[in-house]
């Protein structure tokens, strides 16, 4: 079982959706987990997991981990080449390493090039640019690679961006 997981934030509050899934190739999530977060930290450039992460955890609250294979985050896993956290390192701490984080960002970081494979899925010629920890990027890579869907964004995550974005 894998868990994606994203976050859209409103004018006075944020909402929080994670998607649970068997296999790369499922088109349908198996459940959905909603929640919405009134009490939302402001932005902080350069610490963004500090505003991201107490609404993941929310939804990751609902869900049995011992049975995730692996959490799907939207953001990266590092911000830079010397393996400083970004969103997807600070969740894998948080759960004291216990299940592995694949991030997908749709935006490169310049300093982290060497934590990063690009997948190009379908026709698009922009990446996915793919960090992970606790699983190894190239198997991270392929996964997402290999996810159901056409296009440059595999289908569960076009459902997951759809439903958080529902008011």
């Amino acid at each position: 079982m894998f868990l994606a997981l994203d976050v859209h934030y409103k004018t006075n509050y944020a909402k929080s959706v994670g998607l649970n899934f068997l296999n790369k190739g499922d088109e349908v999530a198996q459940e959905t987990f909603i929640d919405i977060i009134n009490e939302v930290a402001a932005y902080e450039p350069g610490q963004f997991y500090k505003r991201e992460l107490p609404c993941l955890l929310k939804t990751i609250s609902k869900v049995d981990l011992s049975i995730i294979n692996a959490i799907i985050v939207d953001g990266h896993v590092y911000i830079d080449n010397d393996q400083n956290y970004g969103l997807g390192g600070h969740l894998y701490e948080t759960l004291d390493k216990k299940v592995p984080i694949i991030g997908v960002a749709k935006r490169a970081f310049h300093a982290n090039k060497a934590t990063v494979k690009e997948v190009y899925r379908g026709t698009s010629q922009n990446p996915l640019h793919i960090s992970a920890i606790g699983i190894d990027l190239d198997t991270a890579a392929y996964f997402i690679k290999s996810m159901h869907g056409k296009h440059r964004h595999p289908t569960l995550f076009k459902t997951l961006d759809k439903l958080t974005k529902i008011t």
